[in-house]
């Protein structure tokens, strides 16, 4: 296995290009819980270029009926980055003021985080993001209401 450089610029120009709208490739999961996470997991693939095929404990998408857990929900997807020692993305939890675009927000509602975030600039200082649920563009975090947010820094990719 190498390592491999995690392309950020790839991943903000898809979260900007699908932001509003959806890709037909994948399925859209507004209906089953919210689609923020699925489109994380997009903008992520769009950096990478690799999945992590393993089933249970991967990140990946072949359909809406073959796919990881951690491609489309919250709590997996933050564990599967910041615990991956395999193929594909991975990252760690690190200060808010220490992220850079391409990262993930996770924002917490008590103990349980609820909603994904793709950071795609920063605007004095706060960052700006898009996401899928709540469709937004280049939104300041700080119009958002959350009780703690887990900010996820992507290191690198691993491939074989």
């Amino acid at each position: 296995m190498r390592i491999k450089h995690y392309n950020r610029a790839a991943a903000v120009a898809y979260a900007k290009q699908w932001a509003l709208s959806r890709n037909p490739r994948y399925f859209n999961f507004d209906g089953m819980g919210g689609d923020c996470t699925n489109f994380a997991s997009q903008c992520l693939f769009a950096g990478s270029g690799v999945m992590h095929y393993t089933k249970d404990v991967g990140w990946y998408y072949n359909s809406p009926t073959d796919r990881a857990a951690a491609w489309s929900g919250v709590q997996y997807l933050h564990k599967f980055l910041t615990a991956n020692r395999g193929v594909g993305p991975f990252g760690a939890e690190t200060e808010l003021h220490t992220i850079a675009i391409g990262d993930l927000l996770f924002l917490q509602d008590g103990r349980d985080l609820y909603h994904t975030l793709v950071v795609t600039g920063f605007q004095n200082g706060i960052p700006l993001v898009c996401c899928h649920t709540a469709d937004s563009y280049m939104r300041p975090l700080s119009t958002y209401d959350y009780v703690g947010i887990k900010p996820v820094h992507i290191e690198s990719v691993r491939v074989w």
